[in-house]
């Protein structure tokens, strides 16, 4: 596992990082920006599942947030929702006062965030104007989410998240599931 600081004199890393991909690099210029208490890491087996991501950054799957892109009436919507759980859409489409919320096609994902599917960072989200985050996620000391790859992971307190990525709190998950 790597850890990096981005150089905010430099734009450099520490020694023994190699440099990390452009929407990693995005993740964390946006962070130092922001002044963010967050840290970004690599993990080199992947983070391709929540159950991966979890067992890579060592924390229970509820830490893990899933950043999921739907579409609500035909706008980018981004739900913060923990790895544990599973979005409710029509709850979803009500906090985004929309009629129906789905889930975004591959296309509509990169166009909306500018990441790749299983990529996507809460945050920078220019083109994203709703993010809304499970208000379960808020009682945790730290969670995890995606950093721009499979492979990087921001670990910060859930209310920097919902600061840096403009989240509105909401019960966003089915009952139960």
């Amino acid at each position: 596992m790597a850890v990096a600081w981005l150089s905010e004199k430099s734009g450099r890393y520490a020694s023994g990082v190699r440099e990390w991909p452009e929407p990693v690099r995005r993740v964390s210029e946006f962070l130092t920006a922001a002044a963010a208490e967050a840290r970004v890491e690599e993990f080199p087996a992947g983070t391709p599942t929540a159950k991966d991501a979890a067992r890579a950054a060592g924390c229970d799957l509820a830490q893990i947030v899933k950043s999921l892109v739907l579409v609500c009436d035909g706008r980018p919507v981004v739900a913060l929702v923990p790895g544990d759980r599973r979005a409710d859409l029509h709850k979803v489409a009500t906090a985004a006062q929309a009629a129906t919320a789905r889930t975004a096609a591959p296309d509509e994902v990169e166009a909306a965030t500018g990441f790749e599917p299983g990529a996507v960072a809460p945050f920078p989200l220019p083109q994203v104007t709703d993010v809304l985050i499970e208000r379960t996620l808020l009682a945790h000391d730290v969670v995890w989410c995606g950093a721009g790859s499979d492979r990087h992971m921001v670990g910060l307190a859930p209310t920097e998240l919902a600061r840096l990525a403009r989240a509105r709190p909401i019960d966003a998950v089915q009952n139960g599931a």
